[in-house]
This record gives C-alpha cells, structure tokens and sequence, in this order.
C-alpha cells in the first residue's frame, strides 16, 4: 500500500534536473557562470525562435521534447569561450552565429545537455528514455517554428538563462503529464568516474580490481621484450 507521504515527481521537478543539467553543461564547456531565473512561465507550446533554435525528442518512460532558442549574443559568446578553451586560436574562430561551425558546437553543447540529462533521469527515477540527435537551426528572419511532439497530455514551460557575459536565452520543455511516485527508498546510482573508467580500460583492469603485481624478474623480461620489439 503507497503511504500518503510517498515522494512524488513532477513535471517542475524534471524541469529543475535539465535546467541543472544545462547550468553544468555550459558552465564548464564556456568556464563562465550560466545561471537561470527562479521563475518559470507556463506557456501553450514550445516553437524555434530567432537567432539559433536547437531541439531534442526523448521517448521511453516518458516522452518529451526539449528546446533552447539561443540570441546571436548568446550563441556566439558561448561557442567562442568553448573553442578557446578547447585551444583554438581566436582568428581562426567563425565570425558569424549562422556559420555551419557555430551550429555544429551549439548542436555538441545540446546533445552533452540532454546526455546528462537522460542519466540523471535513469538514476534518480529508475526509468530509461533515449534521446534523437540534437536538430540545429539558424534563423536570421523573425519566424516562429512549432514542433509536433506528439505528446497526448502536453505541459509546456519555459525558462529564461543568462550567460557570464549577460546574453539571454531561453530553454523551452514539453512532457506528458506524469508523476513519479516512490514506493520505497533507494539509492540513486553514482555517477561514473570517466578518468577511472578510461583507467581501467586501459589496464585492463576490471572495476575494483587491483592489478596483479609483477616481481623483479617479470619485469626485467617485460623490459627486454619491449627493447627487442616484441
């Protein structure tokens, strides 16, 4: 029998996972400090607006979509940090946010959102939904694109996002009304380490697994093998 108090998961709680999930993402890709409004709006439907319109379909435990219409200020500010972090040289960078370069990183950039998004849902809901490729698109005119979901009990919010250098954008999320309701405690599962993993791949060394030790004379055979070309 579920008790009265049972933890329950809503359509506002899995707005303030993606929008964690987006602060994350672009903070650490831009080394700025993104930030978004407490305040949320409820709107009728999602669309692609002006400069760059970005989205995302996930389908599994539940369906949903995800929008983020990014300013030409805004797109352009992050992509420029990302790349110069990445090393890239400031004039060899793209001048304009319509750029099939500026699209291919902003459409990286979502699809890093959205993964950390999904596994955070898997986690801490203990249900899978898997995601499309991120579909990018710059629009210089002022149209507005509507994007069928196909959601049957559709709610729409929309959040507004703000850049270390001020520039706006707007992150936009459609689900089907659903609840999550805890039956009883878990423990979410921890979130991999990628640098021990990669580690461990690459000593072939199962997790939680020491690696056997080799003595003296192993070693001197290893040693003399590898001068040999063996």
């Amino acid at each position: 029998m579920i008790q009265e108090d049972s933890v329950v998961f809503g359509t506002e709680d899995v707005l303030v996972a993606l929008c964690n999930s987006v602060t994350k993402v672009l903070s650490l890709a831009s080394r700025s400090d993104i930030r978004y409004s407490a305040m949320v709006q409820r709107i009728s439907k999602t669309c692609l607006k002006p400069d760059i319109g970005c989205f995302v379909l996930f389908d599994g435990g539940f369906s949903g979509l995800v929008i983020i219409n990014f300013s030409a200020q805004a797109a352009m500010e992050l992509y420029e940090k990302y790349m110069l972090s990445m090393g890239m040289a400031k004039e060899d960078l793209a001048l304009s946010f319509t750029s099939d370069e500026v699209g291919n990183v902003m459409g990286e950039l979502m699809n890093q959102i959205v993964g950390d998004f999904t596994g955070k849902i898997g986690r801490e809901l203990q249900t899978h939904i898997t995601q499309n490729q991120p579909k990018m698109l710059a629009i210089n005119k002022q149209v507005m694109l509507s994007v069928d979901a196909n959601l049957d009990q559709a709610e729409a919010r929309r959040v507004t996002f703000y850049t270390g250098g001020n520039n706006i954008f707007y992150l936009e999320l459609a689900i089907d009304k659903t609840e999550f309701i805890k039956l009883h405690d878990f423990d979410p599962h921890e979130v991999p380490d990628p640098d021990e993993l990669i580690a461990q791949a690459g000593n072939g060394t199962p997790a939680g697994t020491a690696a056997p030790v080799k003595d003296a004379a192993g070693s001197d055979q290893d040693e003399l093998l590898r001068s040999l070309g063996m």
